[in-house]
């Protein structure tokens, strides 16, 4: 760890010349940088055009500062805005941005400052560049555009043209969902490396996780296809019996076959986008009921909160989420989430929101607990949700971490997260794009929006 030290003189430079700007001074806080564990304590940040221009420790010599505007946190923590990079931003069919706008503010309330929305229309590109302009209030956004799937591609030649027509429409990613044949994923694969664009999603049966993997898979969601790669050669699986993600065949899982899968999983630099807390919710065996009865519900419309209701209920009548049938298969979920962990393979934090039960911003924290609970330690959890993100998008020397020259994006909170994962879920405040948003403002917005969905 690098110990960043100033002379008198640079401070009182500092102090006297930059400090007249419009800009934000973050005194009496300890900083989370994500550059290794350790954590420095009694310090200052100053934030300038957006920038971290300034970390400054504070001792007993250092001249005593001011700024008009001065945040003091009182002993606070400070760590690295946290990333969700598998949510779904709502459509603006209507014209009408309310929704998207409100799950941004759910969002920005629960410390998450950079989303991937792996979902794409056309009206996310006129928002993103709103948001990352900060004309809408957010975090930033990169988008997915619209699904390749069994619908959407038709031919090798189709899907090359589809990749193409997305990159110029300015979307920074591709999806893949189920459908894809093999020739139109290789189409898909040269075509994404041809124009620049990273691809990523689901894991199509008739591709399978090996190919996917030789294709140039950046992320795979939800480990989907791993598996469906660990089963006997020789079966065949029948979509009809084998249950949401064949969780049905978990009995069959060969494990033995796990190393292989690692070793092309590592080899391709492939990110794994876990998802656990849509599993441990939609094809879990807690009842859809007590989800309906979660706080952060009144955040989203009732009939949409309905939907997820019926979903889920029609699974739990037709006994697909019985508890001896699904508690194999979560558990085999978290044996595979830290096998891969432990292989080193990295992971990107991802709640797939808003998806059955899963609120924006609330979700991530559902994540995380669960990331815990499998045995993921704090630093490393709060690594997929900063440094891994960032390395995805290839701005690792931009953002992921607190350091002087990054982008001023983080989130204060009372105690430290790596110790106390829970305090995260209750931001003091949080700076995005150099502005600093209050814990008071981000609750009068969740107050705002509960008022809008209130039930009648």
């Amino acid at each position: 760890m690098k110990r960043i030290r100033y002379s008198l003189t640079l401070l009182l430079s500092f102090i006297f010349i930059n400090l007249f700007a419009q800009d934000v001074l973050v005194t009496n806080v300890n900083i989370v940088t994500m550059d290794g564990e350790e954590v420095l304590e009694n310090h200052a940040v100053f934030v300038k055009d957006g920038k971290i221009d300034k970390i400054i420790p504070l001792t007993p010599q250092t001249p005593r500062m001011s700024h008009e505007n001065m945040v003091d946190g009182q002993g606070a923590y400070i760590f690295p805005g946290l990333a969700e990079f598998h949510t779904h931003l709502p459509v603006a069919n209507d014209g009408s941005t309310q929704l998207q706008e409100e799950s941004l503010w759910l969002y920005l309330a629960n410390g998450v400052l950079r989303i991937r929305s792996m979902l794409g229309h056309p009206s996310h590109v006129e928002l993103r560049k709103r948001v990352n302009a900060g004309e809408i209030p957010g975090p930033r956004v990169f988008i997915s555009g619209p699904s390749f799937n069994g619908n959407s591609v038709s031919s090798p030649e189709q899907a090359a043209q589809m990749v193409r027509d997305q990159k110029e429409a300015g979307y920074d990613h591709l999806k893949i969902h189920p459908g894809v044949e093999l020739d139109e994923m290789w189409a898909i694969s040269a075509t994404a490396k041809e124009v620049g664009i990273p691809f990523g999603g689901h894991v199509p049966l008739a591709v399978g996780i090996r190919n996917a993997l030789a294709s140039g898979f950046k992320s795979v969601e939800h480990m989907d296809g791993y598996m469906e790669g660990l089963l006997p050669d020789d079966l065949v699986i029948d979509p009809t019996t084998s249950g949401p993600f064949n969780l049905n065949l978990v009995g069959q899982v060969q494990m033995e076959k796990l190393p292989a899968l690692i070793k092309q999983t590592k080899e391709q630099g492939t990110y794994i986008a876990p998802t656990l807390t849509l599993f441990d919710r939609y094809f879990g065996y807690i009842p859809a009921d007590e989800f309906r009865q979660a706080p952060e519900m009144k955040y989203l419309p009732g009939p949409l909160i309905q939907q997820w209701v019926n979903t889920k209920k029609q699974m739990e009548r037709a006994g697909m989420l019985e508890k001896e049938i699904v508690a194999p298969y979560l558990q085999f979920r978290n044996q595979l989430f830290m096998a891969l962990h432990e292989a080193r393979i990295p992971m990107i934090m991802a709640s797939d929101s808003p998806q059955v039960f899963n609120v924006p911003g609330f979700s991530i924290h559902h994540e995380i607990a669960l990331m815990s609970k499998a045995g993921m330690s704090n630093y490393e959890i709060l690594k997929t949700g900063s440094v891994e993100p960032a390395r995805y998008m290839g701005k690792e020397q931009e953002w992921g971490m607190i350091q002087e020259g990054m982008a001023a994006d983080f989130v204060m909170v009372k105690e430290n997260p790596l110790k106390n994962l829970e305090t995260m879920q209750k931001p003091l405040g949080v700076v995005i794009r150099g502005e600093w948003i209050s814990g008071e403002k981000l609750q009068a917005e969740l107050d705002r929006i509960e008022k809008n969905h209130e039930r009648k």
